[in-house]
């Protein structure tokens, strides 16, 4: 671990700095949104706008590194990031929102891939996985520390907007002059969609799934907490309870999984994901309560990325599983594009717990879905692959495909020979 922090403290620091702002802005256009007088609908086409802008990140960026370089790309979309988090303030109209959230979207999607790139490569194959835990770590940390600045300044003002954007901007200097130079950039091609979901139909479907749950609850979060009257303390309680939980649940989880079945795991968390949202929607809970709920749902939904992640790999071969990544990544986007929107369109029909009463249906479609999987394919199957990786939502191919093979090298070299149905 020392060894880690030693070679890769200042793109760790950049990356925690990074999300301190990128933590910042969902929450605060959220309540600002609400001063605006925003409606629910225009809200979340704000919201939806980013997850359409990293899903085409996710397909361009590389060959944009590939043409002009990683420091290049880094250093213009950095520059993108910073501006338009200062714009948000300059334009309070939803439409130039929901069109600066697409750039920022693209442009996050970008530094992302350049920046697990870099830490892949400056990682040896003895130290990569606690490498990629720290850069998981680092995410979520800076998102949950991001709340706690929102208290510093007054939403309606500019100063909340500056903040984030000077903490983009210094993120890059210790990522750009003390990282060692930047490596080939190479990705995999991925396996077809038919193929996909012929290894995993359950690992297909419960991505998409999650794209929705994990954009309601990264995107629409701050509208609910605007429209049930949150303060700007209590919401940003709110949505740290979220992040915090997904930390804190991970490894727990991720023993479990290596110890049991897979299907029957995701299963079960859907399940009582699916049962904690109901309660919320259901019944007028005290905000302990609420924080109670936001716990659960980020210990269940982050958890179980890694976990449909790790469950697709058991039915492929080694070598496929990088390949594997990049296409559960997609589907994930795409299910992330719809999330707000329709999230948006419940709270609009039928009140604030709308949020939670869409994330409880996606949790329990995708509970009902594993359990008639159950019945389709009986046939345990003994697999060597299954290492479990912490994954994070925001992960491109590069820190995903790392962290698979970094897993299934680990598990190979355990030994471990674990039972798996699908």
């Amino acid at each position: 671990m020392l060894t880690v922090l030693r070679s890769s403290w200042a793109l760790l620091l950049g990356i925690l700095m990074l999300m301190l702002g990128n933590g910042m802005q969902g929450t605060l256009l959220g309540i600002r949104g609400g001063i605006e007088g925003f409606t629910t609908g225009e809200m979340s086409y704000v919201m939806s706008a980013y997850f359409l802008g990293f899903l085409f990140g996710s397909r361009m960026a590389p060959n944009m590194i590939r043409r002009v370089g990683h420091v290049r790309v880094f250093a213009a979309l950095a520059s993108m990031i910073s501006a338009v988090l200062v714009l948000y303030a300059v334009a309070p109209n939803w439409i130039a929102w929901a069109a600066l959230r697409v750039v920022i979207g693209f442009s996050f999607s970008g530094v992302y891939i350049a920046a697990e790139s870099w830490l892949n490569n400056a990682s040896s194959n003895e130290n990569r996985g606690q490498a990629l835990s720290l850069y998981m770590m680092m995410q979520m940390t800076g998102i949950i520390a991001a709340q706690a600045i929102l208290n510093v300044g007054d939403p309606a003002g500019y100063i909340l907007f500056i903040i984030p954007s000077i903490l983009v901007s210094i993120s890059f200097t210790p990522i750009l002059l003390s990282v060692s130079p930047a490596p080939a950039f190479e990705t995999t091609k991925p396996l077809s969609f038919g193929r996909l979901y012929q290894a995993s139909p359950l690992g297909c479907v419960g991505m998409f799934l999650l794209g929705g749950i994990f954009s309601a609850q990264f995107g629409m979060s701050s509208v609910w907490g605007t429209q049930v009257g949150l303060s700007v303390r209590d919401l940003s309680l709110f949505v740290a309870a979220i992040y915090a939980g997904g930390l804190t649940f991970q490894y727990p989880i991720g023993w479990l999984s290596d110890r049991m079945g897979r299907r029957a795991l995701a299963v079960g968390l859907s399940g009582l994901g699916a049962a904690a949202m109901m309660v919320a929607a259901v019944f007028d809970l005290n905000f302990p309560a609420l924080l109670v709920i936001a716990a659960v749902l980020g210990g269940i939904t982050n958890p179980l990325y890694s976990l449909l992640v790790a469950y697709t790999n058991d039915y492929l071969d080694r070598s496929d599983m990088a390949s594997a990544s990049a296409g559960l990544i997609f589907i994930n986007g795409l299910g992330a594009v719809s999330g707000p929107l329709i999230t948006g369109w419940m709270m609009g029909r039928i009140g604030p717990n709308g949020y939670f009463l869409f994330m409880g249906l996606l949790l329990a479609g995708l509970a009902l879905y594993g359990g008639w999987r159950a019945t389709r394919r009986r046939t345990a199957q003994s697999v060597q692959t299954g290492g479990f990786a912490v994954l994070s939502p925001s992960a491109s191919p590069i820190a995903v495909e790392a962290a698979i093979e970094g897993a299934a090298a680990d598990t190979s070299e355990d030994g471990n020979d674990i039972s798996q149905d699908d």
